[in-house]
């Protein structure tokens, strides 16, 4: 398979989970739980390197990693995908934030832009109340637990920047992520999980969320993700928040009011141009021949 084929493969899986979340009759803890469980074990039968580098500093990121997943199945159960996906998106809007003191990184006038715009996407969500559905009971809610997904989102893109740093294995990343699944089924056991009750459609959405959605996603994305430049691979995973709303409206009839959309649109359009103008900055520094790379753990 072509490594930018798998990276559109692994973003068009991740952009099924708004869909497959509400399918299911069981609460967001316990989808959360099983989900991660499920992908657990994909993670350590498909990529044997998970297994290794489990210490400390991917622990500290693998909480935030799970705090992440955790957060987006409950926004996504309570207000609508599009709101969910869009609001988890701002992340990069908190590394800009967040950056300078965690790693020493500079802030650049450029980024002083993209931080306003990101700013601007994210109030657009809190404009007027979104109308409660059969499929977003609780949207006001939910929006403020997915506006705190994308500040889990960015403390792990931060720790994921950091252990790359401190690490040269090239394993830690996926330890992080394993330990976060593993986490976040511990927390969600602790809850407590509704198993007794799951219907049939359960286990069918479940384990595909498990085993396809997160396990298979994740595989596809780090194998081919060494072999695209960042900026395509940045560029490619923006069909994961794009589709996400369609396939809820194709599968649920659930419609994201007019105000989530311009906001969405302001988000995806800022996270693209930053992206173009940060590879053409790399060009710029780093010799003719080399190129960067970098993915998302998927959520």
């Amino acid at each position: 398979m072509s490594p930018r084929v798998a990276v559109l493969g692994a973003a068009l899986l991740f952009s099924t989970g708004g869909a497959a979340i509400k399918a299911t009759t069981l609460d967001g803890w316990t989808v959360a739980g099983l989900r991660s469980g499920i992908a657990v074990v994909a993670f350590l039968v498909l990529l044997p390197r998970a297994r290794r580098a489990w210490n400390l500093r991917t622990a500290a990121v693998g909480l935030a990693y799970g705090a992440t997943l955790i957060s987006f199945v409950l926004a996504t159960k309570l207000t609508t995908s599009a709101n969910a996906i869009f609001l988890q998106s701002t992340g990069p809007l908190y590394i800009v934030i967040l950056a300078p003191w965690l790693l020493g990184e500079r802030i650049r006038r450029a980024d002083i832009w993209f931080l306003s715009t990101l700013a601007f996407g994210l109030s657009v969500f809190f404009v007027t109340a979104t109308p409660a559905q059969a499929s977003a009971p609780q949207p006001l809610l939910g929006n403020l637990i997915a506006a705190g997904s994308g500040l889990g989102w960015a403390l792990t893109v931060i720790g994921l920047r950091w252990l790359a740093r401190e690490s040269e294995s090239g394993h830690a990343a996926l330890s992080a992520t394993t330990l976060g699944n593993l986490m976040v089924v511990a927390v969600c056991a602790m809850r407590g999980l509704e198993v007794g009750t799951m219907q049939p459609i359960d286990y069918v959405v479940v384990a595909y969320l498990g085993v396809f959605q997160l396990g298979l996603a994740y595989v596809l994305l780090t194998t081919a993700i060494r072999h695209v430049p960042a900026v395509e691979a940045s560029l490619l995973l923006l069909v994961e928040p794009a589709l996400n709303p369609l396939w809820a409206w194709l599968v649920h009839q659930e419609r994201p009011g007019p105000w989530p959309l311009v906001g969405g649109a302001v988000i995806l359009s800022a996270t693209a141009a930053k992206a173009l103008l940060d590879a053409r900055a790399t060009r710029r520094l780093i010799p003719s021949g080399r190129s960067e790379a970098t993915g998302s753990p998927g959520r």
